[in-house]
């Protein structure tokens, strides 16, 4: 069952969660989607992992999937306002983080003082930041990739191919400019759900304003 979604082996490093029973359901999930994996997870405790294109809530679904089918265990950010009950329980118990949308640097300057005291930590992120059009990317992981001196796994929701890819793995630099064009670069190659959803624009070399 396992070996039928190319799920790749991963090493003792990673931080792992959940059984076999969650295992089973999240490969189950994505054998009814027709999913597999292509690429190879990369051996670090801590890391984002910068998941596009983010053009439907299917998306979510099938994060989910990958995260239960590798017993992955991660943290992920949501809008303050879903975290009601009894859904807050679920979504915390799944990774979920809330956050207020309104406070910009404290978002990324409180995430990145908290990688950097983990001793593992997978932070999981769409670079969009929303599932509509938008342009450009929100940069607030790039920063704290940079700020908790962490790297960024590219992970790749091809709905054209059916294929989650992994890597390339890339370290940050403080260069948001060229670190973002770089990202652009690898996902321009990718198709979404929905793929006029998505737009991929060379950003002028000037730092954007951080954004959470």
């Amino acid at each position: 069952m396992i070996e039928s979604v190319n799920t790749p082996i991963l090493c003792k490093q990673v931080p792992r969660i959940g059984n076999k029973f969650s295992q089973w359901l999240g490969t189950r999930v994505l054998k009814w989607m027709g999913w597999s994996y292509r690429g190879t997870f990369p051996c670090c405790a801590k890391m984002i992992l910068a998941i596009a294109p983010h053009t439907s809530n299917w998306d979510f679904l099938l994060g989910i999937a990958v995260a239960f089918n590798l017993r992955l265990k991660i943290s992920f950010f949501g809008k303050h306002s879903i975290f009601i009950p009894p859904f807050d329980r679920i979504l915390r118990r799944l990774g979920g983080i809330p956050i207020e949308r309104s406070s910009k640097h404290g978002v990324v300057d409180g995430m990145a003082d908290k990688m950097r005291e983990a001793k593992s930590m997978l932070l999981c992120l769409a670079p969009e930041g929303t599932r509509s059009r938008v342009s450009p990317w929100k940069t607030g992981f790039l920063h704290i990739a940079n700020k908790a001196n962490v790297p960024v796994l590219l992970v790749a929701f091809d709905y054209k191919k059916k294929l989650i890819e992994f890597g390339p793995l890339h370290n940050i630099s403080d260069n948001t400019h060229f670190e973002l064009n770089r990202i652009y670069l690898h996902f321009k190659q990718v198709q979404g759900k929905y793929p006029e959803k998505m737009v991929i624009k060379v950003v002028p070399p000037v730092e954007r304003e951080i954004e959470k």
